[in-house]
């Protein structure tokens, strides 16, 4: 029987991160995956082909709508290629999981292809896909086998018409009309493609706004953008029921005032979150407890109720995050070298990657009101900016919150182009303690959009803004 020092059950950001941590760290480290790629749901079916098709569809509406104004001009009609725009999204995760692929061999990690599940605390059983079965023993074990689509009790996925995002990577063909139920990340990223590519699109949303968990502002400023590119919203609609008769969906829900509305598409796409995906993992017989949702327990040094086996990730509490799950990854592997790293989860940054991009760390402004402390706002448009012009991409502005007394920032939450790539100045000042002042007393390169994020920290300072 192969013995290791660290065996990791799942292959996604996560586990392979932590596999090469490990390694990196001089233990023999062995990966588990069931499936024949490595990467799991980010490099496969979630965060890299979604921008593959988030990047083909945008530049297929600028081409339609934005070219000419740009003093370029195409004749013919502008068409989409659904099955070259798919297949160019799969040549990009095929390349990327080859990349994770080449950095297991460099490191000497060896990869399993199979479904693992415990056999007891230091054991566990490959099933491979000719039905074969091998063992492995490993001193420490860490859990990173991710999350799956959620649906609702009442919705049956056929995978054809009723789809999750999954399926949605993989249309045949352009909707008439996508419903899409869930206003999160997911739903409004992959609405935005297909809408582009030219569905009608709606998204019906429980709650009263859409990207719930972000600063009402940005939920307000996306709403606004997305309804002028005729993204329609039913907010505030508890979803009762999705029936698909031939090519057509029909989802019934109950709006605010308890009346019934219909909506009738040809595509539902389901997209309301993700469950931790613990199938078959049989952590029973190693004694691990879950909790009422199906997520494994740990303590703050990610360590389960069993001393030697840790989860990290989508399967663990807290934010379903590619880059969250790298973070716990790489501490347990350095826990296990004997150092002592540490995560801040509330610099770990969220964003969506919708046009214009969203991108949050820290406090929201209603997370503030509650907890009742003293703070001050600084705002910026990004239609000030000369970089922004030039671009013609104006909607949006950067937003900080910081102490009212010390300055200290405590949240940072922008909307506008490339702010999923901006955020990670907030999350470098947050994470060195700055305040506003410290920030908008750094230079800033002119023309770019981070701009902004200057001039909202000098609004912050005291109505200090430059540009307006």
């Amino acid at each position: 029987m192969d013995q290791y020092d660290v065996a990791i059950i799942g292959s996604g950001p996560g586990g392979y991160v932590a596999a090469i941590r490990c390694a990196q760290l001089g233990m023999k480290t062995a990966i588990i995956e069931k499936y024949s790629t490595l990467g799991g749901t980010c490099l496969n079916v979630g965060c890299i082909p979604s921008k593959a098709m988030l990047d083909s569809s945008h530049h297929y509406e600028d081409a339609i709508n934005h070219f000419e104004e740009h003093g370029i001009e195409i004749p013919g009609e502008i068409k989409v290629n659904l099955e070259k725009m798919i297949g160019r999204k799969q040549g990009v995760v095929d390349q990327t999981t080859k990349g994770i692929q080449f950095l297991m061999d460099k490191n000497k990690i060896t990869v399993f292809e199979g479904l693992g599940s415990f056999k007891d605390a230091t054991h566990v059983n490959i099933k491979k896909n000719d039905g074969k079965t091998e063992e492995i023993e490993a001193k420490n074990i860490i859990i990173a086998t991710g999350s799956k689509p959620s649906t609702l009790p009442f919705i049956k996925i056929d995978k054809e018409r009723i789809i999750t995002s999954t399926e949605a990577l993989e249309l045949k063909e352009v909707p008439k009309h996508m419903i899409v139920i869930g206003g999160g990340v997911i739903g409004l990223e992959l609405g935005q493609v297909y809408k582009r590519l030219g569905a009608d699109v709606t998204v019906v949303e429980f709650m009263d706004r859409i990207i719930p968990g972000m600063d009402a502002a940005l939920s307000k400023e996306l709403t606004k953008v997305m309804k002028k590119q005729k993204v329609k919203f039913a907010l505030s609609h508890k979803v009762k029921s999705v029936e698909r008769k031939g090519d057509t969906i029909i989802v019934k829900a109950d709006d605010k005032k308890g009346q019934e509305v219909v909506f009738e598409g040809d595509y539902c796409l389901v997209a309301v979150g993700r469950r931790p995906y613990t199938d078959g993992l049989n952590v029973d017989a190693a004694g691990v407890k879950l909790d009422d949702r199906g997520k494994v327990i740990v303590n703050e040094h990610l360590k389960t109720n069993v001393d030697n086996i840790y989860a990290i990730g989508d399967v663990i509490k807290g934010a379903m995050l590619a880059h969250k799950a790298e973070e716990e990854g790489t501490l347990v592997a350095e826990q296990l070298a004997g150092q002592k790293p540490h995560i801040d989860y509330n610099l770990i940054p969220g964003v969506v990657y919708t046009w214009p991009e969203v991108a949050a760390v820290g406090k929201t402004e209603e997370e503030l009101k509650e907890a009742g402390v003293d703070y001050k706002v600084g705002q910026f448009p990004m239609r000030a900016l000369g970089r922004a012009r030039a671009s013609m991409d104006t909607d949006g502005f950067v937003k900080i919150l910081a102490d009212k007394k010390t300055d200290e920032v405590l949240g940072v939450h922008m909307i506008g182009a490339r702010c999923a790539d901006l955020i990670t100045e907030a999350v470098t000042a947050m994470e060195f303690r700055a305040s506003a002042e410290d920030i908008s007393r750094m230079s800033h390169a002119h023309p770019t959009y981070a701009e902004a994020v200057k001039e909202a920290a000098l609004a912050a300072t005291g109505d200090r803004a430059l540009h307006i």
